[in-house]
């Protein structure tokens, strides 16, 4: 392979590997926002513990204590 074509593969990766991540943070951004829509989360309580993040603040959402639900 010469030099020129190391270059062009070189170029091809970095795009398809810039696309890649684009997408991937896109749709995670749009995972977030629709479930913010949906009323499944609210993330605004999640942003809220920038400025309050003391130990003895109140849990954001209650523990289940279920012994089947836990990864092994």
């Amino acid at each position: 392979m010469e030099y020129e074509e190391l270059l062009n593969i070189q170029g091809y990766v970095k795009f398809f590997l810039i696309l890649v991540v684009f997408v991937v943070f896109y749709s995670y951004a749009y995972s977030i926002y629709s479930r913010d829509k949906k009323g499944e989360r609210d993330f605004e309580k999640y942003s809220n513990l920038v400025h309050d993040d003391s130990s003895s603040s109140t849990p954001l959402e209650k523990r289940e204590d279920n012994i089947d639900n836990k990864e092994k």
